[in-house]
């Protein structure tokens, strides 16, 4: 049910970034409050029994239901960022884009050695950020629990790309 309410209210946004891309806009949800809460209760019970320390949010859609999923499992909240955009000692990690690249940071101090990472993101493609983020989590000594993305867009088989890193990643809508 969560899944049909979801692609009913994403809108796609033909040629964004650039041509031939066909955009996932998730803004039309953010414009439900009802929907949000919804969302965000379909993501905690997806993850019940999965360890999470802290929720890591991946720029810039994934801090929207990162910050709300790290308020409703009570858990500390870190941004992953593109570089230049976190203000204190940083750690780089590059990554491939579907249509580029780029470099996220991670503050330094944002995790402990040990800790149980659940990494959230608004949309899984290729995977190339999210294996990025993941990397950065292992930099510092963390682990990646789980994966959590509102839609995925499976025929990219971006989710291959994460098991080495986890066994639980999900989707709440997914394209094939």
């Amino acid at each position: 049910m969560i899944e049909s309410k979801i692609k009913d209210t994403v809108r796609d946004v033909a040629d964004f970034p650039k041509p031939g891309i066909i955009f996932k806009d998730i803004t039309p949800i953010l414009k439900d409050a009802a929907l949000c809460r919804e969302i965000t209760q379909a993501l905690v019970e997806r993850l019940s029994g999965v360890q999470i320390d802290v929720v890591a949010g991946i720029e810039s859609r994934g801090f929207l239901f990162g910050m709300l999923l790290a308020q409703a499992l009570n858990v500390p909240f870190v941004p992953i960022r593109k570089a230049g955009k976190l203000p204190f000692k940083t750690i780089q990690q590059a990554c491939n884009l579907e249509y580029g690249s780029a470099v996220l940071e991670l503050h330094e101090d944002a995790l402990r050695a040990g800790q149980q990472v659940l990494v959230h993101d608004d949309l899984l493609a290729t995977g190339g950020t999210v294996v990025a983020a993941a990397k950065l989590i292992e930099q510092l000594g963390a682990e990646v629990s789980a994966f959590s993305f509102i839609i995925g867009l499976d025929f990219l088989k971006g989710e291959e790309r994460l098991a080495e890193f986890s066994p639980v990643t999900f989707s709440l809508a997914s394209y094939t």
